[in-house]
């Protein structure tokens, strides 16, 4: 049971710190769209798209304002286009790319995720031809945000996909070289993907998911932050315990927010409700940040020794108290360390705190991986390859979901800005170890092997 003192606290994350539920995400089913004639399958897509998402927007701002709790953003995802536009080649593949931006731009949406592959095992002809396009389709479009998994703790991780997937980022950077290389931006390779994730850039609706399906994800950095800091204020000497607790509390409280706002979309739009995914999604914006948390426990920044153990126990605190808030929590749900999307985490990226190297350890205790990290622009294909198969590596053999979202931005050198606008926000250019160098373990490719955990049958 919580005090009214816990009550009143609710309405103060709502006026001043930040409280808001920072997507709703409708899934959209385009397998039973398939085809192989390709101007037929761009208007059975686009015409199922947009009847679907109708009155998503609309809907999200009657419901948040009844609420007083804002929905950020509102967004589509759809069914694997490897999949279901399997008949078709690179050039069909772009072009039905800039048909998703169409609907999406149409429906009023903020982006729209599902040009993805999954390749953990071996690549069909649809994955090639949709990663082959990944260039030109995400340098073309402006809503559409593209994945690809290319590991499993099932299957093993797909050193072939790895290797591809390096090239094609070089690519699509050299494509927006204008705008630092915005395309990379939309696209992130993972393990492990989970089928209802509402963020983007990761967000697709799975092979296993319903017709349509309501995914919202929650946020809330600045919220945790503000709990922290009024405990500390009350009582200096509060141990590690205790904090924990507290931000299990306040995860609770988020979450029950996040799901009341989601079912009752869900209802008005006549759509099933999927999950919550609880994740602290920073912003740009001071004071809704997630490094900003770091420095409330005591650390001088993210980056610094105790980073690692200070977000183990916010993402395990996190998922704690989601899940006893809600049945449905699903996606991602931890904590996210994106680079240039969290404006503290930035500034210890460009005052040394925080490192390539010390980032990839913390990843294996987060929800994510490497998010929004810049990188110079004259890193090697094979460089990238690399990176994502060290993080695609820790969520293999730890069994959790890891991603890479790895900007190399053309023209510019570590310790340079680059900007992404909006809530992709900006960031200082981090430095790459052997960054220009070849890389012949990369080179050799092939399927490296389930780790024996896998073996659970």
């Amino acid at each position: 049971m919580f005090t009214h003192g816990e009550i009143l606290s609710v309405l103060e994350m709502l006026t001043s710190e930040h409280l808001d539920l920072r997507t709703v995400t409708l899934g959209v089913s385009l397998l039973d769209c398939a085809g192989d004639d390709l101007k037929r399958f761009q208007s059975r897509i686009y015409d199922r798209i947009t009847g679907a998402a109708e009155n998503l927007v609309a809907v999200c701002d009657q419901v948040g304002q009844k609420y007083g709790i804002p929905v950020v953003n509102k967004r589509i995802s759809v069914s694997p286009i490897a999949v279901a536009a399997a008949p078709f080649g690179a050039v069909e593949m772009a072009a039905i790319a800039e048909t998703l931006d169409e609907a999406a731009r149409a429906s009023g949406v903020d982006f729209l995720g599902g040009f993805s592959a999954l390749v953990e095992k071996g690549m069909a002809r649809g994955d090639r031809a949709l990663i082959e396009a990944l260039p030109q389709a995400l340098a073309t479009t402006e809503r559409v945000c593209a994945s690809v998994n290319v590991a499993t703790t099932r299957a093993g991780i797909n050193m072939d996909a790895i290797l591809l997937m390096g090239r094609q980022i070089k690519k699509a950077a050299e494509l927006t070289a204008e705008k630092d290389g915005i395309a990379c931006a939309k696209l992130c390779v993972f393990a492990n993907i989970p089928e209802d994730i509402p963020f983007m850039a990761g967000a697709y609706l799975g092979v296993g998911e319903r017709d349509t399906v309501i995914n919202v994800g929650v946020s809330g950095p600045g919220v945790v932050k503000k709990a922290i800091d009024r405990l500390l204020a009350e009582d200096p000497d509060a141990d590690l315990g205790r904090i924990t607790e507290l931000i299990k509390r306040t995860a609770y409280k988020v979450t029950r927010a996040g799901e009341l706002i989601g079912r009752e979309v869900a209802g008005i739009l006549g759509v099933p409700f999927g999950v919550v995914d609880l994740s602290l999604a920073p912003t740009p914006n001071v004071g809704d940040s997630v490094g900003e948390i770091f420095q409330s426990l005591g650390l001088k920044g993210i980056g610094v020794p105790g980073s690692t153990v200070a977000l183990a126990m916010l993402n395990d605190a996190v998922k704690k108290g989601g899940a006893f808030a809600s049945s449905n929590v699903g996606g991602l749900s931890g904590a996210f360390i994106p680079v240039s999307e969290d404006l503290n985490i930035s500034q210890a990226a460009e005052n040394g705190h925080l490192c390539l190297e010390k980032l990839e350890a913390m990843t294996s205790v987060c929800s994510v991986g490497l998010d929004m990290v810049a990188v110079p622009g004259d890193t090697s294909a094979e460089t990238l390859s690399a990176i994502i198969a060290d993080e695609m590596a820790i969520g293999v053999i730890n069994k959790k979901t890891t991603a890479a979202r790895i900007i190399p931005v053309p023209g510019k050198k570590a310790g340079e800005r680059a900007g992404f606008g909006g809530l992709l926000g900006e960031s200082v250019i981090m430095s790459v170890n052997n960054a220009r160098g070849d890389n012949a373990l990369i080179r050799r490719g092939g399927l490296i092997p389930a780790p024996i955990h896998s073996l659970t049958n």
